[in-house]
């Protein structure tokens, strides 16, 4: 063989034993990347959706202990215990967290350790029937990685919370247990008598509420049945294709609100949700409050720009549901079977779960 294509030859064989080489070790690093040991590879985005099929823990007696907790930001102690003394007065025993009222960088509720620590003590006593968180702010997406389904199924109880908390009904949703977006410790520390707070209490009782809700100019007609899932937007955005995903169901109601962020990024952030399918699966929307939102575009209002979005998937949108932010906060059951009945002169929204149904007109 000529000298030049034994060279050529050889170089050829010296590329391929390269380009093999290379091929193998990016299949170790995305094997470890996606499975690394000891960590449950769960949390990589889902092929194909999930069917949530989510139970309803246990309604609450007098006597039962209530653990109040806090998962992301820190609150006033003087919340927690306000809170508390508001929970006996409701015949129920509080239980504080043991490491409620630690500070740690000056916002969060402790340390993941510490807030990992309550969290997990709070779900896995027997004893204690019901969770409520004291606080949203942010630090409840450091949980997912270091938390398995199991933990929320193993001992099913009511969570309750919004915010920042909507990454924990994402996994209880996951984990096919019902929870409750509501009221948390500031609200019930500064009265407790309230409708927001009445209607948390009686359905951790066992009174299901069955809303009626004013017409809404920005609503879009329909009836649909669903799966609720969602919370607070900028913080579910991120848990997509984690196991706190919960918009990865199959057939879902969606609600979402939102507070003190600007239209843009409102408009951002459901543009995530569409890019990854979740208005595919859509087969109805809530629209709770925009609180403090911004107005730099020229729309009258935060749903008015989203309804654009909406329209091609003709699916029903119910907007200005009294979730979220504002002074008033109703109750909705994450993870529960939902039905949404959008008409000219005003909407429903019934869950279909255990319990006595109570009708509650958002109006009055």
């Amino acid at each position: 063989m000529p000298k030049f294509y034994s060279l050529l030859f050889g170089m050829m064989k010296k590329k391929y034993f390269l380009c093999l080489a290379g091929a193998l070790f990016l299949s170790c690093v995305t094997s470890h990347a996606m499975n690394p040991e000891g960590h449950d590879d769960s949390s990589a985005i889902p092929s194909q959706p999930v069917t949530l099929d989510c139970k309803a823990p246990q309604y609450l007696k007098a006597g039962d202990k209530v653990a109040l907790i806090s998962p992301s930001y820190l609150t006033p102690m003087e919340n927690v215990t306000k809170t508390a003394s508001l929970l006996r007065s409701w015949g129920l025993e509080p239980v504080i967290g043991p490491h409620v009222g630690k500070v740690y960088m000056g916002k969060y509720a402790g340390t993941l350790d510490e807030r990992l620590s309550d969290l997990r003590w709070a779900l896995a006593a027997p004893d204690i029937k019901a969770i409520i968180c004291n606080r949203g702010g942010y630090g409840s997406i450091h949980l997912i990685d270091e938390m398995q389904l199991t933990e929320f199924s193993d001992h099913p109880k009511w969570l309750v919370g919004y915010s920042d908390i909507s990454t924990l009904h994402g996994l209880m949703a996951r984990a096919g247990v019902m929870s409750i977006h509501g009221t948390m410790s500031a609200h019930l520390a500064s009265n407790g008598q309230d409708l927001t707070s009445q209607l948390m209490l009686k359905w951790l009782m066992g009174q299901v509420p069955r809303y009626e809700v004013p017409a809404h100019p920005q609503n879009i007609l329909g009836r649909a049945q669903g799966v609720l899932v969602g919370g607070n937007l900028c913080t579910i955005v991120p848990n997509v294709g984690t196991i706190a995903d919960a918009t990865a169901g199959e057939g879902i109601i969606l609600f979402i609100e939102e507070v003190e962020e600007s239209m843009h990024n409102v408009d951002r952030q459901l543009n995530v949700l569409r890019m990854n399918g979740v208005l595919d699966r859509c087969r109805g929307v809530i629209l709770g409050e925009f609180t403090d939102c911004g107005s730099e575009f020229t729309c009258e209002s935060v749903e008015a720009m989203l309804r654009p979005y909406f329209e091609p998937y003709h699916i029903p949108v119910l907007c200005g549901f009294p979730a979220g932010h504002g002074d008033v906060n109703l109750p909705l059951a994450m993870g529960a079977p939902v039905m949404i009945d959008v008409r000219a002169d005003g909407a429903t929204v019934q869950f279909d779960i255990p319990g006595e149904q109570q009708l509650v007109r958002t109006s009055e």
